[in-house]
């Protein structure tokens, strides 16, 4: 705590010589909070990251390594984790388990391919990604792109061929396809063949998959087995009840808003969270909070379950995150005096009047909200592209969680800048009295 106890008796120091604050003060109190945020010094101490030593960003980071932990104090509420155990379960029962075990269509090729191309991309699923579709016909026209071997020899080509050698921080996509080709070739074996040489337990696997820096972090990795599992790929594993929900931006979102999660503070903006620590602590308390669902679930719903908690993933992170909890609702007018809502922010075109027969009638949206937030937000929750899908029998009306959110509905998960890279913490440094630094998009 010594160093912010510093910066703020700095501050005070400067508002009592400067009562009446004026513009020398305020300057004094912008330069405080600018060296105390984001600048550092020779005598300021190293961190370890990635088996690197790096300085400390700033007197600022040094405080937040050390007690990020305690500002934000975020807790597990068990009372609101049986609640959302409840409606996952009902939804459950509404779907016949159906919500919680689809993926992706796997383009008609078989288990060994999918498990190739899914293996040998996943780990390249940062700041844009490609879909399964599109990889699956890449691998069609020529499977040779995906030969661990070829991609060994000239990584920037397999790169390339499927499409993300244009996307940002090519050096790390170069390292991360070295290095799962280099896993194959240590293994000897194909991907589909990886189960078995861990005896088929999948959570031995993912943890390999983790330390061997290829990319899998904790949330590929357990979407990349999960996957596996889910299209019966691998079958007859150990180890399935220990893979996590894949924490994301989504997951993260819906366990805030829920209240599975809470904090003594809203988090703060990626600005303040120097090197993550923040968003490194909410994704490690999300995965523990939707296992702690999971357990409550299956024990008291014992032969209505999931036998592992990386099976909520699809329908909290791609149905609830992506398609209901937002801003879908859109409310719109007309010059004929009409308003009405919407579920496309898309439509240009009065309703109301084209019902009447009335054609070309312009309409502008008023505002929109979150589906949970009005009466009529089935209109928007039916027009998603997962009810839409549903059969007659087992569409949704509302959101799951509508009932358990409250007031919690427009809390939002955090950012991270990453600590490497040209858009990372590392090239944004600043030595103290020498003015600059920072990030240049």
């Amino acid at each position: 705590m010594k160093e912010f106890t510093v910066f703020c008796q700095s501050l005070k120091d400067i508002i009592d010589s400067h009562p009446q604050l004026d513009i020398e003060g305020a300057r004094k109190i912008v330069q405080q909070i600018n060296e105390f945020l984001y600048t550092t010094h020779p005598d300021i101490g190293t961190i370890e990251k990635f088996g690197s030593k790096f300085d400390y960003f700033s007197d600022f980071h040094k405080f937040w390594h050390k007690y990020h932990k305690e500002i934000l104090n975020c807790e597990i509420d068990e009372y609101i984790c049986e609640k959302v155990a409840d409606a996952l379960h009902s939804i459950f029962i509404q779907t016949n388990g159906k919500a919680f075990t689809s993926i992706y269509d796997t383009c008609g090729l078989s288990d060994e391919d999918v498990c190739r191309v899914r293996f040998l991309t996943a780990n390249q699923d940062f700041r844009g990604s490609r879909s399964f579709s599109f990889l699956a016909d890449v691998f069609e026209c020529d499977n040779a792109i995906f030969d661990e071997n070829n991609i060994l020899a000239d990584p920037e080509d397999f790169l390339k061929k499927i499409d993300v050698g244009a996307l940002s921080q090519n050096d790390k996509r170069l390292k991360y396809a070295t290095n799962i080709a280099q896993f194959l070739l240590t293994h000897k074996c194909t991907p589909y063949e990886l189960l078995e040489k861990y005896n088929r337990d999948i959570y031995a696997l993912r943890n390999d998959l983790i330390a061997c820096n290829a990319g899998y972090g904790n949330k590929k990795a357990d979407m990349f087995v999960r996957d596996m599992v889910v299209l019966g790929i691998w079958q007859n594993v150990t180890g399935f009840e220990r893979i996590n929900v894949a924490s994301d931006v989504n997951t993260i979102k819906i366990a805030l808003r829920t209240g599975i999660i809470r904090t003594a503070i809203p988090l703060v903006s990626s600005f303040l969270d120097i090197f993550c620590y923040q968003y490194e602590y909410i994704d490690e308390m999300n995965a523990a909070a939707w296992r702690r669902v999971w357990e409550i679930w299956t024990k008291k719903y014992p032969q209505e379950s999931i036998s592992s908690p990386c099976l909520m993933d699809y329908f909290v992170y791609n149905v609830v995150g992506r398609q209901f909890c937002k801003e879908s609702l859109v409310f719109f007018a007309c010059p004929n005096g009409h308003v009405f809502k919407w579920h496309s922010s898309r439509n240009t075109t009065c309703q109301v009047c084209y019902k009447q027969g009335i054609r070309r009638v312009p309409a502008s949206i008023v505002r929109k909200c979150m589906p949970c937030e009005d009466e009529e937000g089935f209109i928007a929750i039916q027009n998603t592209e997962y009810v839409r899908a549903l059969p007659s029998g087992q569409k949704l009306t509302e959101c799951p969680f509508t009932a358990i959110c409250n007031d919690k509905k427009h809390l939002r998960p955090p950012k991270s800048i990453s600590i490497m890279g040209q858009t990372g913490w590392q090239s944004a440094y600043a030595n103290k009295g020498e003015g600059g630094g920072g990030l240049m998009a």
